[in-house]
């Protein structure tokens, strides 16, 4: 009986330390495998640093107006007669483009232009009839008073009678008409407004930081957004003070439109261009992340064959992986950023897919995934 108790014990111990042993080189096993696979990698879009020609600016945003641009008004009192202009049209200079009723101020100046020949044909017989000895210098003199009253009274009449009507300023485009044919009108009751839109000015403003790097004549470029700037134009002016409240500095620049294609009113992005640097180190702005500890980049190198990152770059033999590098970020400027130290040429910088990235991963370079391009397809596609 004691013997069949310590055979069973001894099949026991030795199927039980089996089961152990096999749990133990599973795990072991299980263990080793998965510390000596390496996670896929992963694919980022990269560009090599080069010196570049780097061209500061100083941005600001502005509002556009027209170089010339007023509401026209009526001087005096009246009913309108004619509108002679129609919305969005173009004008000269000189046209009349509204005309009040005038007949009384018409006959008025007919009949003191009539007094007033009456007057320079007695001018003239009077001073024939001195020179002939017939009469006197007195009539002469008086003669020479009269028409010279009635002349001027003509010229007062000529004078009441443009009033009544509105002549354009200067060449221009005419807005929408505000009065009506036959509205009684007085004077400063705007009839409508004319921009001359073929050259515009632009008002903006930058801080008194940057008030020693402006100067009449710089060149300046404007857009819709602060990526797309196809218009240009020049500094016309600078105010010589700055903004005690806001520590502003304003500044007027003047832009040709052609086209037409700026409004008054219009919001725009301004960038105040600065002289070229050469020698720059710069990188997109994508490729920087900004956090708690600093601004960094992410820069592909080649592995060594003793698993750390080479210092000889793209020299080494071994896989591709991202290092975490931090940088000093400097100016902005078209989409990108300066780095004054951090970066040396020829460093392959992560532009996209760094949100997935740590320190040391591996990474595969395919430069046909990036933002632009991604956006480009889904723009298509939608």
């Amino acid at each position: 009986m004691i013997k069949r108790f310590i055979i069973a014990f001894i099949v026991l111990v030795i199927v039980v330390g089996g089961l152990v042993g096999f749990n133990l080189f599973r795990d072991k096993a299980i263990e080793q495998f998965f510390a000596g696979m390496k996670p896929p990698a992963l694919t980022v879009s990269a560009i090599e640093v080069q010196p570049i020609t780097w061209e500061p600016g100083i941005p600001a945003i502005g509002t556009v107006a027209a170089a010339q641009g007023v509401d026209l008004t009526v001087e005096t009192t009246g009913i309108v007669d004619k509108i002679l202009f129609n919305a969005n049209e173009r004008v000269e200079q000189g046209k009349i483009l509204v005309q009040l009723d005038d007949a009384v101020e018409r006959a008025d100046l007919n009949a003191v232009e009539a007094q007033a020949k009456l007057d320079q044909q007695s001018l003239q017989r009077a001073e024939e009839l001195q020179k002939r000895g017939v009469s006197s210098q007195v009539a002469a003199i008086t003669a020479r008073g009269a028409a010279s009253a009635s002349a001027a009274l003509a010229a007062k009449f000529k004078a009441v009678l443009d009033q009544k009507q509105v002549r354009a300023p200067f060449s221009g485009t005419m807005g929408i008409p505000r009065v009506d044919n036959g509205q009684y009108v007085t004077p400063g009751t705007v009839i409508a407004t004319i921009q001359d839109l073929e050259t515009m000015r632009i008002d903006f403003t930058i801080p008194e930081q940057r008030f020693s790097e402006l100067k009449i004549g710089q060149r300046v470029i404007f857009g819709m957004t602060a990526e797309a700037m196809p218009f240009s134009g020049t500094i016309t002016g600078i105010d010589p003070k700055v903004d005690p409240v806001t520590r502003l500095v304003s500044v007027r620049a003047k832009i040709d439109n052609p086209e037409g294609r700026l409004n008054p009113g219009q919001f725009l992005q301004v960038e105040v261009k600065l002289p070229r640097e050469e020698g720059v180190l710069a990188v997109p702005q994508t490729a920087l992340v900004t956090s708690l500890y600093g601004d960094y980049i992410f820069v592909v190198r080649k592995e060594a064959a003793e698993g750390g990152a080479s210092d000889e770059g793209a020299d080494a033999d071994g896989p591709l992986v991202a290092r975490q590098i931090f940088v000093k970020a400097g100016r902005r400027s078209s989409g990108l950023v300066e780095i004054s130290e951090g970066l040396s040429p020829g460093d392959l910088v992560v532009t996209a897919g760094q949100n997935r990235l740590s320190n040391g991963s591996a990474v595969t370079v395919d430069n046909t995934v990036t933002p632009e391009r991604t956006s480009d397809r889904q723009a298509q596609n939608g």
